[in-house]
């Protein structure tokens, strides 16, 4: 069952795996901290970089698994290709939010690079882990999107017109404010919070 995307969820890691993964989101939780403190706008342009990698990388990964094994996927592939384009979507609003310097795009560069690589490597060696580390991503966004959105209402940041490439994703109202959009960017990584969780435990 689908969590309230209300609801901040943690999962508590059971073997080694999870708390691999853990550990592996806390040091990259802490070094976006480091960076980018409360410069929410800038740290989802780097950080959504990074969030649409596992659903191409898993993806591209089960599809030839299953034609490796000549079976169905059961649904895998275009559930993890879904999670690309939507946080691909994500960067692509906040790119228009944020207006990256030229050094921020630099480091998305960068990042993706090595994470790109770091990543498939680990789904190749342990899809569980992998997943289970997606999860663990999305509840450190769900969190990040929580301040954001507190930010936001406590009057820290502007809380300006949502660009016109959110509403027509999100199906917003034409005066939609960056608090909408926020509030639906959430949604959207609790859903894949719950979902790599749950692939998590199917592969355990």
């Amino acid at each position: 069952m689908r969590a309230s995307a209300e609801t901040i969820i943690h999962h508590d890691p059971r073997d080694l795996s999870d708390r691999f993964a853990l550990k592996f989101t806390k040091f990259l939780r802490f070094l976006a901290d480091v960076f980018f403190a409360k410069r929410y706008g800038h740290r989802a342009v780097v950080l959504e970089t990074v969030a649409a990698v596992p659903g191409m990388v898993g993806g591209l990964l089960q599809h030839l698994k299953a034609l490796r094994l000549i079976k169905d996927d059961n649904g895998w592939v275009h559930t993890l290709l879904d999670e690309a384009e939507n946080e691909r979507m994500h960067l692509m609003t906040f790119i228009e939010i944020a207006k990256p310097t030229g050094f921020e795009r630099l480091v998305i560069f960068v990042t993706q690079l090595v994470f790109y690589n770091l990543y498939f490597f680990i789904y190749l060696f342990s899809a569980k882990t992998a997943h289970r580390i997606v999860g663990y991503f999305e509840e450190e966004a769900y969190y990040s999107y929580t301040e954001y959105l507190a930010g936001i209402d406590n009057g820290e940041h502007e809380n300006i017109a949502a660009p016109a490439i959110a509403i027509k994703y999100w199906k917003l109202q034409p005066d939609a404010r960056l608090r909408d959009v926020v509030i639906a960017v959430r949604a959207d990584e609790a859903g894949h919070r719950d979902v790599n969780h749950a692939f998590a435990d199917e592969l355990s």
